[in-house]
């Protein structure tokens, strides 16, 4: 709920640019028409940027208190084949994936500074599914390993800006966060929690259990 919040107070500060652009390119006479125009399109582009940044803020929620992160469950489909559920906020999605072991990806948005002291929650996005063969042979001839979960919308990552200009970090941190490769198995079900170091990928069965241990 907060980065909805977030996203739109961002997008209400986006409309009053817009709406200061449209003002300094109507209002007045054109005595310094072209560089009114200029500064008036230019805010206009401003707002148009900010709004998008708005809509790709959406994309994060806040990290769960005192619950997993997410759930995956693991239901066998063939040979090295499986699909898999995914289930976070209540809502569940789908993949498939082949191989012999799993791996998540996951952004996450840690704020600091004024930010943390006005009681901002750290955000989070997962990013991508990716599965893996053991066999050398079998990864280089790979397809469906790899799932892309959640992605920035027309173009414009705020938080791949964030990683790349770092200038973000005295109010707000983008941070990569994962669970290193695990089996998969048919029945296995595992639950994903933050820690201070990173992603933890808990197992929530037997079968989870025994494909740990044999791996």
């Amino acid at each position: 709920m907060q980065y909805l919040g977030l996203a739109v107070g961002v997008g209400f500060l986006a409309l009053v640019t817009v709406l200061l652009a449209l003002r300094v390119l109507l209002g007045g006479n054109w005595l310094l028409g072209w560089l009114r125009g200029t500064f008036g399109f230019l805010l206009l582009g401003l707002g148009g940027l900010v709004a998008l940044v708005a809509w790709d803020v959406t994309t994060y929620n806040s990290l769960p208190q005192g619950k997993p992160l997410a759930r995956l469950a693991f239901q066998a489909e063939g040979p090295q084949r499986y699909q898999v559920r995914l289930e976070q906020n209540g809502q569940a999605s789908f993949a498939t994936l082949e191989g012999d072991l799993w791996q998540l990806d996951m952004r996450g948005l840690q704020w600091r500074g004024v930010a943390a002291l006005i009681g901002l929650e750290n955000g989070f996005r997962l990013q991508r599914l990716s599965g893996r063969y053991l066999a050398v042979e079998q990864q280089e001839q790979a397809r469906n390993v790899r799932v892309e979960l959640e992605q920035s919308r027309f173009g414009v990552d705020f938080w791949a800006w964030l990683q790349r200009c770092q200038c973000g970090s005295l109010l707000v941190e983008a941070q990569q966060r994962r669970v290193s490769f695990l089996p998969m198995a048919d029945g296995a079900e595992y639950a994903i929690e933050v820690t201070p170091t990173g992603l933890l990928a808990q197992p929530m069965n037997t079968a989870a259990e025994q494909a740990m241990k044999d791996w």
